[in-house]
């Protein structure tokens, strides 16, 4: 069976590739499937502190596997159900675990391939990348966390006209509008600066970096206050940690801190 997706460990590092170069990585149901069983792999070993998500290839991702919808003519209905299910499994899983998530886009993406790239935590990009939602060309409504992700990070108004006008966003507009972290220009080599950013984050305190993912995830549903309630809960579960007592000694001593393998829980 095609290995659609390319699993590697380096260090604290999970490097996950997108693996069909050849169709423009465009997600079918093994890829769907293979990226949530990444996401309960990734999200359940404590030697995993950081995930890096990019593809091989000229795309990143062109979104759904066209081929592979129009293969399924009565049982198409069924079929977008159990594919979207699977990807909205991976990619929440993904953006809950304590472990950030750091993407390099090395190419254009389009369709669910726009949520793959939106909702890690620093998303880096190609100055080749572009970005085209094209769901309602084929008929259909967007996927992938689209429409939670794109208001959130470019506003609504941006996000009415990308997502039905289909207007392609260069790397540098995305930058501008914030649905990108930033460009990775020349001299400067878009894998070198994703991994060398995915091992400096593996290095950090997990378990405040998880608690820093979740309150701002969940800070979009939350009045002020309640917020400031999470944060205080949060900031006082660490206190114990092995993490918080390595830091505050680190700091005293004025000596690095020594991260620890599986050292990430509360």
């Amino acid at each position: 069976m095609e290995n659609v997706l390319l699993f590697e460990r380096e260090g604290g590092v999970a490097r996950l590739t997108l693996n069909r170069p050849e169709n423009g990585n465009a997600l079918n149901m093994d890829m769907a499937r293979a990226l949530m069983n990444a996401a309960i792999e990734c999200d359940a070993d404590d030697s995993i502190r950081c995930v890096l998500l990019t593809a091989k290839g000229k795309l990143f991702c062109a979104g759904g596997d066209v081929t592979e919808f129009s293969q399924q003519t009565d049982a198409l209905q069924a079929f977008l159900k159990e594919i979207s299910g699977y990807l909205h499994l991976a990619i929440s899983r993904y953006m809950r675990m304590a472990k950030p998530v750091v993407t390099a886009v090395n190419g254009p993406a389009a369709g669910a391939g726009i949520g793959l790239a939106a909702f890690a935590d620093i998303v880096l990009v190609d100055p080749s990348a572009h970005f085209t939602a094209a769901y309602t060309r084929l008929g259909l409504s967007p996927d992938g966390a689209t429409t939670w992700l794109l208001p959130r990070l470019i506003g609504l108004r941006h996000t009415q006209e990308f997502l039905l006008s289909n207007r392609r966003l260069t790397a540098d507009e995305a930058a501008a509008l914030g649905l990108v972290t930033r460009v990775v220009k020349p001299p400067l080599v878009l894998q070198d600066e994703a991994a060398a950013l995915a091992h400096e984050l593996a290095q950090g305190a997990t378990a405040a970096l998880g608690r820093t993912r979740l309150l701002l995830l969940d800070s979009f549903s939350t009045q002020v206050e309640t917020q400031m309630e999470f944060e205080s809960r949060a900031i006082s579960s660490l206190a114990r940690t092995a993490e918080v007592q390595e830091g505050l000694a680190a700091f005293i001593k004025g000596r690095r801190v020594e991260t620890k393998k599986g050292d990430q829980h509360g």
